[in-house]
């Protein structure tokens, strides 16, 4: 598109794209003012000034060119001058160049309707004192110098409109920044009652400002509802189901351990099989929606989950930590996610390591082991729900249902991060990021 380069040079705030919009047109109608009415507005003034004073000048040379000697020409000058408020000095040493600072834009009209309705002007200065205007000119009996107030050849009030018009345009912007940022603050508590809510926090919320926004955070608060509402008809669906299918499984198990040994074994180990999947699906469907968040330290959950791991056998190291802090988390719930990774580390690699890195945008939990890990194509695979990848990785390691990279991944998304799959460098394996957000 035409104008798509601007766009990497444009504010991404909603505060300052709204003060672009609201102060480009202010800039733009001071620039239009300032150029269509002081440059030629005033410049006309100036140019219609300098005209009458050129004529009082015009008619004080002649009487001095026509005086018959030099002294009758000072007699005509102290016979004008004052009248025609000028002062003179007569005769006076000869110059030609002119001078004016280079701002004084009304000065340059000044010079040219002078030299224009003047024969004789070899100097004009405006740059000695800016109050008065100097003009030397070549008279039948020497040079003579002309001097009188600038006030009667330039307006006296461009800098007036300019500093009003300034002080109008900056008052009015304040005024207009007060209102934009009332209508813009409705907005941006929608915004942080939305971003809480898809990190897992409820914050309180009130629909206000403009009826857009109003209905905006109206449909908001519908939405919440509605999803708190199926959250909690699935965590009462689920505990039943949970206390329906235990009740059978009890009794099976029950039954087997009044049979003979030989014979119940491998029938006990279908029951734990069936009891270990029922539990890890109770697990990813439940989601821990129901439990309350809780201020967390990372380090520390990462800390014991490696210690209990350790204490049941696993090869499970603590590796690097960096940045420190605590976060309202659901710690029961980044736990078992924690544990699902490290599950997974230690069943299909010797060895797995742990490891925290805080940032004020986001904590993340590193897990990473020493298996083969899994093809950058299969990653996204990987953490579908039920999902085994066991021909690349490892089967005799043991069997898994396929839900505990799942269960990572919405523990993350509940927190408003991701689980994210790579390569760890360090150990050639699998590096699994739990990233939660701040």
């Amino acid at each position: 598109m035409l104008f798509s380069w601007l766009k990497r040079y444009m504010p991404r705030s909603l505060y300052g794209r709204a003060a672009l919009i609201l102060l480009v047109p202010i800039l733009t109608l001071q620039l239009v003012v300032s150029v269509v009415f002081i440059q030629r507005h005033f410049e006309d003034v100036t140019e219609q000034m300098t005209r009458n004073v050129a004529l009082e000048l015009e008619y004080l040379l002649d009487q001095v060119n026509n005086a018959p000697n030099a002294r009758g020409a000072q007699a005509a000058l102290d016979q004008l001058v004052q009248p025609l408020f000028f002062e003179a000095v007569f005769p006076v040493a000869e110059r030609r160049f002119d001078s004016r600072v280079f701002y004084d834009f009304t000065g340059r009209v000044v010079m040219r309707v002078l030299n224009e309705r003047l024969e004789g002007i070899t100097a004009i200065d405006l740059a000695s004192d800016d109050r008065d205007v100097r003009v030397q000119m070549m008279t039948a009996h020497g040079p003579l110098e002309i001097m009188f107030d600038r006030r009667r050849v330039s307006a006296s009030n461009p800098h007036q409109l300019l500093v009003l018009m300034v002080f109008t345009g900056g008052l009015m912007t304040i005024i207009a920044f007060v209102f934009l940022r009332n209508q813009l603050r409705p907005i941006k508590r929608l915004a942080r009652a939305a971003e809480a809510f898809g990190k897992g926090r409820m914050v309180p919320y009130r629909p206000s400002g403009a009826s857009e926004v109003r209905s905006a955070g109206s449909a908001f608060l519908d939405m919440r509802n509605r999803i708190e509402r199926q959250i909690e008809q699935r965590t009462m669906m689920l505990s039943g189901v949970s206390h329906d299918l235990r009740t059978p499984l009890t009794r099976l198990k029950l039954g087997l351990s009044l049979m003979d040994d030989a014979e119940a074994a491998p029938l006990r180990r279908d029951v734990e099989d069936m009891e270990r999947m029922l539990n890890e699906f109770l697990a990813f469907a439940r989601g821990d929606a129901a439990e309350e968040l809780a201020l967390t330290d990372p380090v520390a959950l990462a800390t014991q989950a490696v210690e209990d791991a350790q204490r049941i056998g696993h090869s499970v190291s603590l590796g690097k930590i960096e940045g420190e802090g605590q976060q309202l988390l659901r710690p029961i719930a980044v736990r078992r996610a924690v544990d699902n990774l490290i599950g997974n580390a230690v069943r299909y690699g010797k060895t797995a390591r742990v490891g925290v890195t805080i940032t004020p945008r986001s904590i993340v939990l590193h897990v990473e082991d020493d298996g083969p890990g899994i093809p950058q194509e299969r990653r996204e695979e990987a953490l579908k729900p039920f999902s085994r990848l066991e021909p690349a990785r490892n089967q005799n390691k043991g069997t898994g249902v396929g839900l505990g990279l799942s269960i990572a991944a919405d523990v993350a998304r509940a927190h408003g991060g991701l689980l994210r799959l790579g390569e760890s460098k360090q150990m050639g394996g699998l590096q699994a990021d739990l990233v939660l957000a701040r």
